[in-house]
């Protein structure tokens, strides 16, 4: 029997009507997502992941993300222990462990999460020193996760990571700390110098009383300073001074001194 038009578009109407309590009924849940059921309004339990099935019209489905989310926290500028302006730029890392906790107890904990990170990290910044702030970042980052993981725990959500990305500080700051640091290292310049100084100055004084004992030691280093400056192809006129005088003739009995040497071992033999 052929449909007439009114069937056809009775038809029609209802294929509509069908599909629409379809996507009413049957969902979708990724693996990493659960779904509170909440029928007229009262909660029934969790789906997922998978094919989940809802009666229409009275079950209605909260997914939830179980993954790992982030929260950037803003900027906040906060006054140190030791009266400095800083501004923190922070992100807390954190992941929901019950679905039905931080669906229950929270309206939004995505938003509490990050008015609570910025709350923490006020706290926390205004009882350090800038120097700490500075130094001790892995520290400060412990702190303030346990701290926000403490309050969070109730909620069904874990904290797991904390970090601060920046700490800004006033320009007049940053050029202080940079004048202290070149001043430190002008510092240790100076103690190096002195150091070699001194011990410029006792090698020296081994060496005086090295040429003290041997005056021909002297010579030869003055000979050998005259070959060094004849390197350069240099003019060099030497006279002779009182140190010359000395060294040779030290040097004439030290040749007398040898040359005798043979003669006493060939007497004492006879």
């Amino acid at each position: 029997m052929p449909l007439g038009p009114v069937e056809i578009v009775g038809l029609f109407i209802l294929l509509i009507i069908v599909m629409v309590i379809l996507s009413k009924s049957v969902k979708v849940v990724k693996e990493w997502e659960r779904m509170i059921i909440l029928r007229l309004g009262k909660y029934v339990g969790i789906r997922g992941p998978g094919i989940v099935f809802l009666v229409p019209f009275i079950d209605r489905g909260i997914v939830v993300d179980t993954r790992i989310n982030t929260v950037d926290v803003p900027k906040q500028e906060v006054i140190t222990k030791d009266n400095v302006t800083v501004r923190i730029d922070a992100v807390v890392y954190y992941r929901v462990m019950d679905p039905e906790k931080a669906v229950m107890k929270m309206r939004d904990y995505n938003y509490a999460i990050a008015m609570l990170g910025q709350t923490t990290i006020r706290d926390v910044i205004g009882q350090l020193e800038l120097d700490e702030i500075l130094t001790k970042r892995e520290e400060i980052n412990k702190r303030i996760q346990n701290i926000i993981d403490e309050i969070t725990e109730p909620w069904g959500v874990k904290v797991s990571m904390v970090t601060l990305k920046a700490v800004e500080l006033p320009e007049g700051m940053i050029r202080a700390m940079a004048y202290q640091a070149e001043a430190e290292r002008i510092r240790r310049a100076r103690i190096i110098e002195a150091e070699a100084e001194r011990s410029a100055a006792q090698i020296l004084s081994e060496a005086a009383l090295t040429y003290e004992r041997h005056p021909i030691a002297l010579r030869l280093r003055e000979l050998q300073t005259y070959v060094d400056i004849a390197k350069e192809k240099n003019v060099i006129v030497i006279t002779e001074s009182v140190s010359s005088r000395t060294a040779a003739e030290a040097i004439t009995s030290a040749l007398a001194i040898e040359k005798a040497k043979p003669q006493e071992s060939s007497s004492a033999k006879e």
